[in-house]
């Protein structure tokens, strides 16, 4: 900001009385400086992390998109189905959606909130629709062992409640591992506040930069080699003018500043190489995408060089966070549904299926094709295939 001379206020005959508390610069002293983080909240770390962020929303979405792309498959101990309930289910779950959109619900809830809840509607017994709810709109109802017993979703004022007592619970509670929440789940969020914290500020300073991009900080000195000690009222509104048309805004940054009459600048503060925002901002980007598991090459974040291509960047994205979300999930999804059934199934990706990972998966059967000291049976288990059963010539 620019601070001038001030104008031509005549001064106070008497200087007034000054009264000031002696607790005074002690509060000043420990409040300056004094880093202000955002809620952590879940409302709060959405809005910020996800909606106002774009290394945080792009993380989100090539997490639960990828996740929800993977083919799924059902099978048992004995056999691989071709068609069954559960997949019918699940490729069509619901009237307003499919399966790609109710999983990168489901996973985009999980990812933001460390909790994602699936309803199940059940009026004849067997599931037949399911619906993501909203985690932040979901209470956990603990009983008097610790152990839930109920889910109550609010939205209005109105409040549902899932009782979980009897029988199988219309809600599966999917959550992320929180070491000091009995009942939640830990988001991912909440480990990237900080960083996110940190590039909404150098982000929200890059804007302020290119609005004031010419207006940096400092004072304008008056040095009148005649005397005066102040300008006059017509120059003072002159050199305003001035400012305020030929150096403010993002078109005249850059402009130099002609100074006469006396008018010298002095800089205050700091300049952006000084400060290195851009540096800041790359690095808490880095650390955005590694809470999340995201290779930063994937972001286009610059200055990342851990893995020495593109592709081996994908594959160790799916490697180590789409498909261990993925199948963390599908396995809760499939435990659930089998309890209304009674009927034990396995829903789980087809990673024979998984472009990124086909190169993996071919040398992974050829080794285990070629271990003539594995039987059939052996074979097929290390494949993750069902065991193939009596008389089954496939």
């Amino acid at each position: 900001m620019f601070e001038f001379l001030s104008r031509n206020a005549a001064k106070p005959a008497t200087a007034p009385e000054a009264k000031a508390s002696a607790t005074g610069p002690v509060i000043a002293m420990q409040g300056h400086g004094r880093v202000a983080w955002s809620p952590r909240d879940m409302v709060s770390l959405t809005k910020l992390g996800f909606a106002n962020n774009p290394i945080g929303f792009r993380a989100v979405k090539i997490i639960s998109e990828a996740a929800s792309a993977l083919p799924l498959i059902v099978q048992d101990r004995t056999r691989r189905y071709e068609t069954h309930p559960m997949q019918e289910l699940i490729s069509r779950p619901n009237a307003g959606q499919g399966r790609a959109e109710l999983l990168e619900a489901l996973y985009g809830q999980v990812l933001l909130t460390g909790n994602g809840y699936l309803e199940a509607v059940a009026p004849d017994g067997d599931p037949q629709e399911l619906h993501v709810l909203r985690s932040d709109r979901m209470a956990l109802i603990p009983g008097a062992d610790g152990w839930p017993v109920a889910y109550e979703y609010g939205v209005n004022g109105r409040k549902v409640r899932f009782s979980v007592k009897e029988g199988v619970s219309p809600i599966c509670h999917i959550k992320s591992f929180h070491p000091q929440d009995d009942h939640y789940g830990f988001s991912v969020m909440q480990a990237a506040a900080n960083a996110i914290d940190v590039h909404n500020a150098a982000s929200r300073w890059s804007k302020a930069l290119l609005d004031n991009a010419a207006r940096p900080s400092g004072a304008i000195v008056y040095r009148s080699a005649d005397g005066q000690a102040q300008l006059t009222q017509d120059q003072y509104n002159r050199l305003v003018d001035e400012m305020e048309s030929q150096h403010q805004g993002a078109r005249n940054a850059g402009r130099p500043m002609l100074l006469e009459g006396g008018l010298d600048w002095k800089p205050m503060g700091f300049s952006p190489s000084d400060m290195e925002f851009q540096k800041t901002k790359e690095a808490a980007a880095r650390e955005i995408a590694v809470a999340f598991g995201v290779p930063p090459m994937l972001l286009g974040i610059p200055g990342d060089a851990t893995y020495a291509n593109y592709q081996e960047a994908n594959r160790a994205f799916y490697r180590l966070t789409v498909l261990p979300l993925a199948t963390r999930v599908t396995s809760a999804i499939a435990d659930w549904l089998s309890d209304f059934t009674g009927e034990k199934m396995d829903l789980r990706p087809d990673l024979d299926q998984v472009s990124a990972l086909a190169g993996e998966r071919e040398s992974h059967w050829r080794r285990v094709s070629e271990a003539s000291f594995l039987t059939d049976a052996e074979k097929r288990s290390l494949l993750g295939l069902p065991a193939q059963e009596v008389g089954d010539d496939g």
